[in-house]
């Protein structure tokens, strides 16, 4: 699944293109993807002007003149979507849902799963909108903390790991990230959030910070479906310390790299360096 590094990117590839530019049309392809595409929102959307593109946890949020009587268009690429900038006139590939035609590019949402969301929020306030407003804290922000994440867990006795993956406490930190920042800090994925101490959580917010800026820098990870807008793939996952690469020698020790279950998820860590 796409996750905030990801989205990030796809954010950035379209801020130099899309800002200041009329959607001339709106193509759906699909009735729904996860939810129900809105049966007139190709007409809502027709002769709107794309004032900002914003994100918000792992939704990419395109204010469609929101402040003149517009509102915000709300995409999520779901497990396997992916934005492409193509040449107006292209022809749809399979999976090609949606297409947002501007004069002098379009706009293609690929999605082969169908997980993805489009959804119109009508007017400003679109923190209001209800998958917005249940979301937690932004890790790339100065109010998330070492200080913040200690006592935010006190009361936690589930693992870290899943914690850090719980979008309604901290937004956007998908598998790879939680497992790459944890080996960082020298923090078992196994060990109970209110069992970790207040030093500690001070170390693991800068790991974590470093470890999405870095993957940003890399383009993300292009682990299954993913590629940016320019249809570029990103490599952060080819220098990752330890996910996916059970039995392989840990980069620190020489201890194979473990792999186990939690929430129905594969986490890969060091039992050596990380406790």
């Amino acid at each position: 699944m796409p996750e905030l590094p990801e989205v990030e990117v796809s954010r950035r590839g379209l801020l130099p293109i899309l800002p200041g530019q009329c959607i001339v049309d709106a193509v759906f392809r699909a009735p729904k993807l996860r939810h129900e595409i809105p049966s007139q929102l190709s007409s809502r959307l027709t002769g709107l002007r794309i004032d900002a593109i914003q994100r918000r946890g792992k939704y990419l949020l395109f204010d469609c003149e929101s402040r003149h009587s517009g509102g915000w268009l709300l995409l999520h690429l779901g497990m396997s979507g992916s934005l492409r900038l193509v040449a107006p006139g292209t022809a749809p590939q399979k999976h090609d849902h949606v297409d947002l035609v501007f004069t002098a590019t379009t706009l293609r949402f690929r999605d082969p799963r169908r997980f993805g969301t489009l959804l119109w929020h009508e007017g400003q306030a679109i923190e209001n909108h209800p998958l917005i407003a249940v979301l937690g804290i932004e890790p790339l922000t100065d109010a998330f903390s070492g200080d913040w994440l200690y006592e935010q867990t006190r009361r936690r006795s589930t693992p870290i790991k899943p914690l850090l993956m719980d979008s309604h406490l901290v937004v956007g930190i998908g598998n790879i990230y939680a497992a790459e920042s944890l080996f960082a800090a020298g923090i078992s994925p196994l060990r109970a959030a209110n069992r970790i101490g207040r030093k500690r959580y001070r170390a693991l917010v800068p790991a974590i910070r470093t470890v999405l800026e870095t993957s940003i820098a890399a383009g993300g990870s292009s682990v299954r479906d993913y590629v940016h807008s320019d249809g570029g793939a990103g490599c952060f996952q080819l220098s990752c310390a330890v996910y996916d690469r059970a039995g392989q020698p840990c980069p620190t020790c020489g201890q194979p790299v473990r792999a186990i279950r939690q929430s129905g998820r594969s986490t890969f860590y060091c039992p050596r360096c990380q406790h």
